[in-house]
């Protein structure tokens, strides 16, 4: 599936460095940067309908370009924050099978209290 994380984020962090960006990647700019990709990311899907496959093939390169934008902030937030990116990763997809269990989620959106037994008592 090519580079590693580590390998990708030695990558970026090379490229960021070799023109001095680090001053201005503070934890909230890059926060803000993250978030301002994502919606650029979203807006190749703005007024499109149903966004059919074919539809979405049409943007793919668009996409790729907004969803590695906001990959890199992200990796390079989690790199300067010392966050271990597997780590984090790992353990919020096991804190999302305790929330979500695939016997009772499977195929279904509801969020995750839908899922949660309460004992009779609502919340």
């Amino acid at each position: 599936m090519g580079d590693s994380i580590k390998e990708l984020i030695e990558k970026i962090v090379a490229f960021r460095d070799a023109r001095d960006w680090k001053q201005f990647h503070n934890p909230k700019d890059m926060a803000i940067s993250i978030s301002l990709e994502a919606a650029e990311l979203l807006e190749v899907f703005q007024w499109s309908g149903a966004d059919t496959e074919a539809d979405t093939d049409k943007k793919m390169g668009k996409i790729k370009e907004e969803l590695a934008d906001v990959l890199i902030y992200a990796l390079l937030m989690g790199y300067d924050l010392g966050l271990d990116i597997s780590e984090i990763v790992t353990s919020k997809i096991d804190e999302n099978n305790r929330k979500y269990p695939a016997g009772k989620a499977y195929g279904k959106a509801d969020k995750y209290t839908s899922y949660v037994d309460t004992g009779g008592i609502s919340e």
